[in-house]
């Protein structure tokens, strides 16, 4: 996490102090961001206590916020506003926030607070106005950046002292516990520990982190995301099963996590899972050994050579996990057959988002052809956009 002032977003930061004031009354105490995130390869590894490839991108959520002052004191009254949507100013107690209570986008704030709470810091009501640019329901991890922007803004204002992992584990507990998405660690990890030029390689089980280069440009490549306007939702019943799915294969097999099965383990497991259940195994045991390969090929060769690994990580998701949605395919396939070097699904699935790796000087005829199938195809047009490692969360003033 980057804890030092951003100076080249002081304008961002002066425009949304600015229209809190105007909103609250009052200047904000400051103003603060976090950043969506794009796996590159590792899906649904995660929560299996497997390997991950992710990196901040450089589209971010941004909250500005002042902690309230009653007439006596701080008292806990919250006041909550974003510059998208149509649910207008929420309010709530932040004392009496419990699971489930809270719908719309207030819940990812108000999970913060609760997890902050749950942890045994006494939070007082404050004022909030977020602003993002992060694509919602594109898999890009939209939720996470709001999260992470209000722990980090937290942290600072009560002077919590919480590490980079401690904000991982609460704002985790908040996405599980409080607004019921059954997710891993992969996406606040990203947004709080990114940095500029590099993948987050994270071993989930024990949050280490290492920095790997990803300079797609110095390689004439360029990351394009596309996002296919299918929205999806961590919440929905698709996510939820395929996880009971991983951990009735870990308990069948006998291991803490499908992390502890081998790629070389696979056989002997086809005999002892039902088809589904190995087929949802499968997915994870190559996926996490994708990811290692591609962290090495990464150090040792560069983005260039690991297209082949983010087209097996799509068919695994699209065959063995299931999780990809006829948009997808389409998107990817003809990236692919019209450039790219790889491409593969990102995000958790049913819907948002595919990446594309692809050189700069194909990058407009990728972009034409998917448009074209999508019309072909009666889809809604997709949006497009490239993206390269960010910093993580930080404080803009």
């Amino acid at each position: 996490m980057n804890t030092t002032t951003c100076t080249d977003a002081g304008g961002v930061a002066d425009s949304l102090a600015d229209r809190f004031e105007a909103t609250f009354g009052a200047a904000p105490d400051g103003v603060w961001a976090a950043p969506g995130r794009v796996n590159l390869i590792g899906e649904h590894t995660d929560y299996n206590e497997g390997f991950v490839l992710p990196f901040a991108i450089d589209k971010r959520a941004r909250t500005a916020v002042r902690l309230r002052e009653g007439s006596s004191g701080k008292d806990s009254r919250v006041r909550l506003l974003s510059t998208f949507g149509d649910q207008g100013l929420v309010a709530a107690d932040a004392a009496s926030l419990s699971p489930g209570a809270v719908k719309g986008w207030a819940k990812y704030p108000l999970g913060v607070v609760w997890a902050l709470q749950q942890r045994g810091l006494d939070v007082p009501g404050f004022d909030l106005l977020l602003d993002s640019n992060v694509p919602l329901g594109a898999g890009l991890s939209s939720s996470h950046a709001i999260e992470c922007a209000v722990v980090t803004a937290m942290n600072d204002l009560l002077g919590a002292g919480l590490t980079a992992e401690d904000m991982v584990t609460l704002t985790h507990h908040a996405e599980n516990a409080f607004v019921g998405a059954p997710t891993g660690i992969m996406d606040q990890s990203a947004s709080l520990r990114g940095a500029r030029g590099h993948a987050v390689f994270l071993d989930c089980r024990d949050q280490s982190v290492e920095l790997v280069p990803f300079q797609a440009q110095d390689a004439g490549l360029v990351l394009l995301v596309i996002d296919t306007k299918v929205a999806h939702s961590h919440a929905d019943g698709g996510y939820a099963s395929r996880r009971a799915s991983c951990e009735l294969g870990a308990e069948v097999l006998g291991v803490k996590a499908l992390r502890d099965v081998g790629v070389a383990d696979l056989e002997e497991a086809g005999g002892l899972l039902d088809p589904v259940t190995f087929r949802r195994v499968r997915h994870i045991v190559t996926e996490n050994d994708r990811v290692l390969q591609a962290v090495d090929t990464l150090r040792s060769q560069g983005p260039a050579r690991i297209g082949a690994l983010l087209d097996a990580s799509h068919a695994s998701m699209r065959d063995d996990f299931e999780i990809s949605c006829p948009e997808l395919d389409l998107a990817v396939d003809t990236a692919r057959s019209h450039g790219a070097i790889g491409a593969r699904m990102t995000g958790g699935g049913f819907g948002g988002s595919a990446i594309a790796l692809t050189p700069v000087r194909d990058e407009r005829q990728v972009r034409d052809a998917v448009v074209h199938a999508f019309v072909d195809a009666g889809f809604t047009a997709p949006d497009f956009f490239t993206v390269t490692p960010a910093a993580g969360a930080e404080r803009l003033s």
